[in-house]
């Protein structure tokens, strides 16, 4: 079997399942891969050749292991890995080597997969630009902070590698880069192991290049191996069009997007696919995961701050000082105010719809000089806890990709996976349909 590379996580899965293909020559094609682009793309902060080829090796003579047997991942430089450095995208880890893995990585070795390396994150999953391209234009920004793992993947140097999102860092580089992204519920991946931004928002989840590939991560890194499994959708679901109340950052690459996915669903809808507005409660969902996420940021990051000040960036310095500002008062208050929006959104999804389809950025992948791009459009469903999937359906003016993201209600992660799967077989366009 040729092209190893381009397999996707579920098809190259299943093929090492039944011994179709071999852990060691897919984990070379990768590598292959890898040799010939990384010089362009710059994914990866290091990588673990012998010791991923030695894992290969002992799968090919060994028993099945699990649902990852034989698959080589990347993890995002935030994960712990006891066999690889970890910098958190910091020059002050620039030498940390953990002593364990992080609960999702170990959970993923156990599953049998080979972790090949680590990706690149920006400076501790914030904002400052990193030095990955996106593979589909060089000039232009991956998206962050999961910059290296979407564009690995993007770029067919690995199937699968894991992500973070605080704000939009697993949604927005799926679509800048034209990958399946899933952001899973909060809390459905263990955060031990992993670097804490924001305590009330950080949750884990993964990249893919379909609904089946993301499924089988996350049912790793949880160890809920029924996500592995994707029901098919039977019931025509409730599905309603969610622009939010910064529908102003969009621009027309974003509703032309958004108007395909309209038809789309429609295909596999209960009636009408309608507009739908948030609940009152819901008003200030952006910018309250702004604030708790300023305000917890400076808290998590305080020892960096206090010991190795000149070592951060000029704008990880400005935000953990206006973070510091936020009086503990206010944090309160803006955590309650999250708890009422997302006790009525419970009740939205309870009553009045199955999933949203909403942006999942702004437009296209900017140009890397303007940044990693605006997560605006993901804020408020990370404060949300909602399960989240950005499945590419268009493209932009310069032709890179175009993502829209599914939304489910709270813990509605195997229908999310359903709603996903249907979705991607519905669209238009036969390439985009691969996603599912």
């Amino acid at each position: 079997m040729k092209d190893l590379e381009s397999l996707s996580a579920s098809q190259a899965a299943r093929a090492l399942a039944r011994r179709e293909i071999k852990a060691t020559d897919l984990l070379l094609s990768c590598l292959d891969r890898i040799g010939h682009r990384e010089s362009l793309v710059k994914a990866w902060s290091s990588l673990g050749k012998e010791n991923a080829l030695a894992r290969a090796r002992e799968l090919d003579k060994g028993s099945i292991k699990g649902i990852l047997h034989g698959l080589p991942i990347g993890v995002k430089d935030l994960f712990d890995t006891y066999d690889l450095p970890t910098s958190y995208g910091s020059p002050i880890y620039a030498n940390n080597y953990p002593a364990s893995d992080a609960v999702s990585v170990a959970l993923m070795r156990q599953a049998g997969g080979i972790i090949l390396g680590k990706t690149i994150s920006t400076e501790f999953a914030t904002f400052k630009p990193p030095v990955t391209h996106n593979p589909h234009h060089l000039k232009h920004t991956p998206g962050g902070s999961s910059s290296g793992s979407a564009a690995a993947v993007a770029d067919f140097m690995v199937p699968l590698a894991t992500g973070s999102q605080t704000a939009g860092s697993i949604i927005r580089p799926a679509s800048y880069c034209g990958v399946v992204g899933y952001k899973p519920s909060f809390g459905k991946v263990m955060l031990a192991g992993v670097k804490a931004l924001s305590p009330s928002l950080d949750t884990l989840g993964c990249f893919g290049r379909s609904v089946g590939d993301v499924a089988l991560g996350v049912a790793a890194m949880s160890n809920d191996l029924s996500l592995a499994e994707i029901d098919q959708l039977h019931n025509k679901p409730r599905v309603a069009i969610c622009k939010t109340k910064d529908w102003s950052f969009a621009s027309k690459e974003t509703a032309g997007a958004l108007a395909l996915a309209r038809f789309t669903a429609e295909a596999i809808a209960k009636g009408m696919v309608q507009d739908i507005s948030l609940p009152a409660a819901c008003k200030d969902l952006t910018l309250l995961q702004t604030r708790i996420m300023s305000f917890e940021m400076a808290r998590a990051l305080i020892f960096e701050r206090m010991r190795f000040s000149k070592k951060l960036s000029p704008q990880l310095s400005q935000q953990l000082s206006e973070g510091v500002q936020i009086p503990y008062e206010q944090y309160q208050k803006d955590l309650m105010k999250a708890q009422a929006a997302r006790f009525a959104i419970a009740q939205l999804f309870e009553n009045e719809v199955d999933f949203l389809i909403a942006p999942s950025a702004p437009g296209e992948a900017p140009l890397a000089k303007e940044g990693t791009g605006n997560p605006v459009f993901c804020r408020g469903w990370t404060l949300s806890g909602l399960p989240c999937i950005n499945l590419n359906v268009s493209s932009g003016p310069n032709g890179l990709p175009v993502g829209v993201q599914l939304i489910a209600g709270p813990g509605k992660d195997r229908f999310l996976l359903s709603a996903a799967r249907a979705f991607a077989q519905a669209l238009p366009d036969a390439v985009l349909r691969d996603q599912a």
